[in-house]
This record gives structure tokens, C-alpha cells and sequence, in this order.
């Protein structure tokens, strides 16, 4: 039980670190640039809130049924 959360405390760390690269990324001008003139993100920032939204989505998934399932 103590694997799946540190498992799902490491995802939610490497999540809310994916997050603020994408974050950072999309406040860069190049990016700014792209998103005035396409209306999208550039490809890696896409893949940064895509990668950290799911990282951290599981981790809270983990830690949320590791607790039910310990009652």
C-alpha cells in the first residue's frame, strides 16, 4: 500500500512540474506569437498540459482509491 502512494505522490509531483514548464512555455513570446496568429498553443507546450494534466490526474486517482480502499 505505501508503493502506491509514493507512486501516486511521484506522479502528482512530476504532473505539477509538467504544468509550470507548459505554463512557462506559453507565456514565451514565440509561443505568445503562435497562439496570436493560429490560436493555438505550439506543439510542445500542447504536449506539456496534455502530459501534466494526466500525470497529475492519476497520482490524485491513486491517492484517492488507495484510501478508500484501506477503510
Amino acid at each position: 500500500m505505501a508503493n502506491n502512494r509514493v507512486l501516486a505522490l511521484v506522479l502528482l509531483a512530476v504532473g505539477g512540474i509538467l504544468l509550470f514548464f507548459a505554463y512557462q512555455s506559453s507565456q514565451s513570446l514565440g509561443d505568445q506569437v503562435t497562439e496570436a496568429v493560429t490560436g493555438r498553443f505550439t506543439e510542445s507546450t500542447t504536449w506539456f498540459l496534455i502530459l501534466g494534466a494526466a500525470s497529475a490526474a492519476a497520482g490524485v486517482g491513486l491517492l484517492l482509491s488507495g484510501r478508500s480502499a484501506s477503510r
